[in-house]
């Protein structure tokens, strides 16, 4: 139900910046744009960054990222701010952030992980985009991408799941067909160990966490996760084949009696994170509200 999208996550709580969503513009256009004058993407932003402000991409909170935007410029969220000085992300944190704003103003919005084709020609990049309730349907954004851009699409309103962008579950169910080749989905064509089978089982238990509104980091770890030296052997085809189903056919309900009963599926008090920034270690997550 699209109201379950209403309110905050423990993940999109802006906390003691609850003033500052507030205060920002309550539609998507405006909201995605705030992202943007918020973040920068780490990777392919021409901006050098340092060891200290590379680790800014683990803060996993709505309320971590604005309070390192805040100790830099102390106003609104709109007020525009010099690239360099902007919070160090990925598109899951332009999503996220753009979520909080509209559920701040009881809008409905959730991210959806998956990969997409728009990047780079012939390959498929791990990718968040959101998705809005306009009261009719769910509208899919990807608020990463600056809508004035050389796009043949429109970013803001973009076509079904399957084209530009597929969801994890729907890649998985076509690598299980044989009707893609799992080797050009992933995170870069030139990083073969981070595309493949194992990432896409990956996404998988990603995007069933952030449908349940469990909006991790994409590089933290859990439960029956595949992991970099698994093949396609050593995934759980069965458990993964389910879920996609569940996920594709679009049966939160019953996704969700799993996702809270498996200790396999659901997030844990404590994860992996495989951070890019800082390497591997523990984290502690807050508890369910």
């Amino acid at each position: 139900m699209p109201e379950n999208y209403a309110g905050h996550s423990r993940f999109s709580d802006p906390g003691p910046y609850a003033g500052l969503l507030a205060a920002a513009p309550a539609d998507l256009a405006g909201a995605s744009a705030v992202a943007r004058n918020i973040l920068l993407h780490y990777v392919g932003s021409q901006v050098a960054l340092s060891p200290e402000r590379l680790a800014e991409i683990d803060n996993r909170w709505v309320s971590r990222i604005l309070a390192t935007d805040q100790a830099r410029h102390a106003y609104a969220l709109d007020v525009p701010r010099p690239l360099a000085d902007r919070v160090a992300g990925c598109c899951r944190d332009f999503t996220l952030l753009t979520v909080a704003i509209l559920r701040a103003h009881g809008v409905p919005a959730r991210s959806r992980i998956g990969f997409a084709d728009y990047f780079e020609a012939g390959f498929h990049h791990d990718h968040v985009i959101a998705e809005v309730w306009d009261g009719d349907r769910w509208v899919r954004a990807d608020p990463q991408l600056d809508p004035a851009g050389d796009w043949d699409f429109d970013p803001q309103d973009m076509p079904p799941f399957g084209t530009r962008f597929a969801t994890a579950a729907q890649v998985w169910q076509g690598y299980r067909s044989g009707a893609l080749d799992p080797a050009r989905y992933g995170v870069s064509p030139t990083l073969p160990h981070l595309c493949g089978v194992w990432l896409i089982g990956m996404y998988v238990y990603l995007e069933a966490a952030h449908v349940m509104r469990d909006e991790t980091l994409l590089w933290d770890g859990w439960g029956a996760m595949p992991s970099p030296e698994d093949g396609p052997g050593d995934v759980d085809g069965e458990l993964l084949d389910r879920l996609a189903d569940l996920l594709v056919a679009e049966k939160y309900d019953e996704l969700g009696e799993w996702y809270r009963a498996d200790e396999r599926l659901r997030v844990p008090a404590t994860v992996e994170c495989h951070s890019p920034a800082t390497g591997p270690r523990i984290d502690t997550l807050t508890p369910l509200s």
